[in-house]
């Protein structure tokens, strides 16, 4: 595990990651720091990463006053052949926490609900692969979300990360909650609960008719790569900060990712940041695609981030209501999301319902996908397989309740955490 200073801005040219300093901290004051970091490992034994830490939470007289550091330090940690970017902050002893970011942001989303948690929260958040500073390993499509799943199981691991190893508390947004009920299914007693945040339908993205998730194209047309807009994705490569679009980034976080832009109030610049750093291409975002036979006439590849969310690659259904163990789940969501909804904005099917997209062949071809309503279907059963659920609906609300609705996302993550911690609670003091 190697650990670098927020202070020091990692910029990618190919596989390689070059330093550039911010002038956050001076050369002096680092080599200084990089010293008494040596010096420590010397006296206790300890490996770099853990000496790092706990130097600096010694130094910052915040820490002191908070249990934490005023900002959790960003680690470069190995996970299957990829290097990972962790987000990782709060004490070695403190109740552990993953968050698992989307498929429109990184890591860097979570950031408002990192600077609101209490002091005894151990968080860890990484940037999946080919996001933030993540390596931008290609994605498998073919194995649906599993090469995300199975990077995060190894991450799990990581004692530096998780010092007190055991299941973990995880919460996920969108795509990452996918990505966490292939977790559930695949690599058991990983977490005590899951926080499913406006979740991926079990079934997918797109491309299917009914509750059961249904197919509706055999070619599974509409779903995958193709459905990006090329501009969104062109705006994403060049780093587009205007407005001057609705496919420019920030336009499209402020009309689809939250009900009410002006819930983004101080935080918009930082998570646009986080949607910015996707990297484009075939083997990540958004993926290749492929022509179909049915209307709209593309239909899924088996590379990139989309098309590990089509149901022609992704569908854990059954695998989630079969899981054992079941941790109970809550699932947060606004009733004014356009992204995950049964009239989503993102489904061709609805699109071509409403005229946006011509040519649609009708409701009894086409129909939208009942993404909500999957998912409920789908937890109803895991509830009747011997597991439990609950659903929190926020009204007026987009697509990023812990944006939106924050306090009231942090009281639904702190009961989780205030369980697993037991009788003894933590503190709830605010950093």
């Amino acid at each position: 595990m190697i650990i670098f200073d927020r202070a020091v801005a990692w910029g990618r040219r190919g596989k390689k990651m070059n330093m550039v300093d911010n002038d956050r901290i001076s050369n002096s004051a680092r080599r200084a720091r990089q010293r008494a970091i040596r010096a420590r490992m010397a006296e206790t034994g300890e490996t770099y990463a853990v000496a790092a830490r706990r130097h600096d939470e010694r130094r910052d007289p915040r820490t002191r006053e908070t249990g934490r550091p005023p900002e959790p330090i960003e680690w470069l940690v190995p996970a299957r052949g990829v290097t990972y970017n962790v987000i990782a902050g709060g004490p070695d002893d403190g109740v552990p926490v993953l968050l698992v970011h989307g498929d429109g942001s990184s890591a860097g989303f979570w950031r408002p609900l990192i600077d609101r948690l209490p002091a005894g929260v151990r968080v860890v958040a990484p940037h999946l692969r080919g996001y933030g500073r993540s390596e931008a390993a290609p994605v498998d499509a073919t194995r649906g979300l599993r090469d995300f799943a199975d990077d995060l199981a190894e991450l799990l691991d990581d004692r530096d990360l998780f010092p007190r190893g055991g299941p973990v508390i995880v919460a996920a947004h969108a795509m990452g909650c996918g990505v966490v009920m292939q977790m559930i299914a695949d690599h058991p007693g990983r977490f005590t609960s899951a926080l499913l945040e406006s979740p991926l339908s079990p079934y997918g993205f797109g491309g299917t008719r009914d509750l059961d998730g249904t197919p509706t194209a055999e070619d599974f047309a509409g779903t995958g790569g193709g459905s990006a807009h090329p501009d969104f994705v062109s705006r994403i490569e060049a780093g587009d900060r205007s407005s001057d679009a609705r496919t420019s980034p920030r336009s499209v976080l402020r009309s689809m990712f939250v009900a009410d832009p002006a819930s983004l109030d101080d935080d918009e610049e930082l998570l646009l940041e986080a949607m910015l750093g996707i990297a484009v291409g075939a083997g990540n975002y958004p993926g290749d695609s492929r022509p179909a036979n049915r209307w709209p006439f593309f239909g899924p590849g088996d590379g990139g981030v989309l098309n590990a969310m089509s149901p022609r690659h992704f569908n854990v259904a059954d695998a989630l209501v079969g899981a054992v163990p079941k941790p109970p789940i809550v699932w947060v969501r606004g009733d004014r999301d356009v992204i995950v909804s049964d009239t989503s904005l993102l489904d061709r099917a609805y699109l071509g319902s409403i005229g946006a997209i011509a040519d649609w062949p009708g409701a009894d071809a086409c129909p939208p996908q009942p993404m909500v309503g999957q998912t409920r279907a789908v937890l109803q059963r895991y509830a009747g397989n011997g597991g439990r659920y609950r659903e929190v609906v926020y009204d007026n609300c987009g697509h990023s309740p812990h944006v939106e609705r924050p306090a009231e996302f942090v009281a639904e993550l702190m009961k989780l955490v205030n369980d697993a911690a037991g009788d003894d609670g933590i503190r709830r003091r605010r950093r």
